[in-house]
């Protein structure tokens, strides 16, 4: 049946990039690794292969990556993508050996692949579970470890029509998991070769701190005489909406918006909606900069370091299919505030229950928080400490994992 799936698959991929910019990128992209491959191996190295769905997932195993290049130089690594927005903006990564799209998993691709790089160990990140890659690897004894994985009750894995489809799982020779749920999950189904070592991406937004760069337009921006600095980063329509309309009438805020989606279209579209003065990033200046009361930010990289200039942070995405990255946010010690489809990102929820993320449903809740942090200093810092004592307290997985594996 998988195989079958597969094949329709491909057809239906290879139609859809007949009309698609990116699902074209991808069907190109797998059809190139083969050469990148067959160029770029050397026969005589041995290689640690990691695969991650996308830019997310690649954060993940990031930290893993970098720790295994400085404690075994010995080895290479190889990185492969299957989606575009992760392949596309990380190809020129430095720290792997050789990247490249996943090739298709059919049966032959799938050989073909592993002959050429003969892994001497596979890293998948997070949801990645490709059938005939992860079968023929257990055949041929590679050791094979699924990192930063998270279940849910609801998957198929665990339902009593899904006992065929749990059974690519256990070609894991180890889980490192996320939280204990997703442990006893497993257990339950007769996995036991489990260990709960927490998210890797704690110990990557920590790396992201301490590289953090200083943004002299944003400093200006800021001055001295505006303490209060409210940022937005990865909004998106709905968002803005709720949050413009408050800046509008409060106007002692600086407001720095870095939307998910930069489009001249949305920029426009943000502008129209703000009743002060604003600049974009591109074509602001340190001298003029601070003549503007919201600084749009319309280019890629500077978000991760903005938020160290935040009073408050916001992180859209929650009035869609699901919230961007609170942890980049919430590891400069500020509260973040988050719209409601956050019940899937487990470190939303613990954010909640530590009192440094704040869920708003519309902008009436969204105005009643903002007065009580402006309202109260006190407890404004005490949220802000709270979400930072969240990261650090949960930081350390990559070390876990790495001690985890002996067998080098």
């Amino acid at each position: 049946m998988y195989q079958v799936f597969i094949f329709l698959y491909s057809v239906c991929v290879r139609v859809a990039s007949l009309f698609s910019k990116k699902v074209r990128k991808m069907w190109q992209g797998e059809h190139d690794a083969f050469r990148i491959l067959q160029q770029r191996v050397d026969p005589n190295a041995q290689y640690v292969w990691f695969h991650a769905a996308s830019l997310g997932e690649f954060e993940q195993g990031r930290p893993l990556m970098e720790a295994i290049r400085k404690e075994h130089p010995e080895f290479k690594i190889l990185l492969t993508f299957f989606s575009p927005s992760g392949y596309e903006v990380r190809k020129n990564y430095t720290g792997a050996d050789i990247i490249c799209y996943l090739p298709l998993d059919t049966i032959g691709n799938a050989r073909r692949f592993l002959r050429l790089v003969r892994p001497v160990k596979a890293f998948f990140i997070k949801y990645e579970f490709w059938y005939n890659y992860l079968h023929i690897m257990k055949h041929r004894g590679v050791p094979t470890y699924s990192v930063s994985s998270i279940f849910r009750p609801d998957q198929i894995f665990f339902k009593w029509y899904g006992s065929g489809y749990a059974k690519v799982l256990r070609c894991f020779t180890y889980f490192f998991v996320q939280n204990e749920m997703t442990c006893s999950l497993l257990h339950g189904i007769g996995l036991d070769n489990v260990t709960v070592v927490g998210d890797t991406r704690f110990d990557r937004v920590l790396q992201i701190k301490e590289a953090s760069k200083q943004l002299p337009i944003v400093e200006s921006f800021i001055g001295n005489s505006h303490p209060k600095v409210f940022v937005a980063g990865s909004s998106w329509s709905p968002d803005e909406d709720i949050f413009i309309k408050y800046f509008n009438a409060h106007r002692d805020w600086r407001l720095i918006i870095a939307p998910h989606v930069i489009s001249e279209d949305h920029l426009k579209e943000i502008i129209s909606k703000l009743q002060c003065k604003a600049v974009r990033y591109s074509q602001a200046s340190a001298d003029t900069v601070n003549e503007a009361e919201c600084l749009i930010i319309d280019g890629f990289g500077l978000l991760s370091s903005i938020y160290d200039y935040a009073t408050v942070a916001y992180v859209g995405g929650g009035f869609g299919v699901g919230i961007h990255n609170v942890l980049e946010a919430a590891v400069w010690g500020v509260p973040v505030i988050f719209g409601p489809n956050n019940q899937r990102f487990q470190e939303a929820q613990g954010l909640l229950q530590a009192n440094g993320g704040f869920e708003i449903k519309d902008d009436s809740s969204f105005t009643d928080l903002m007065n009580s942090f402006d309202g109260d200093a006190q407890y404004l810092q005490g949220c802000g400490e709270a979400a930072e004592t969240f990261v650090q307290n949960r930081a350390g997985a990559t070390r876990k994992v790495l001690d985890s594996i002996t067998n080098w």
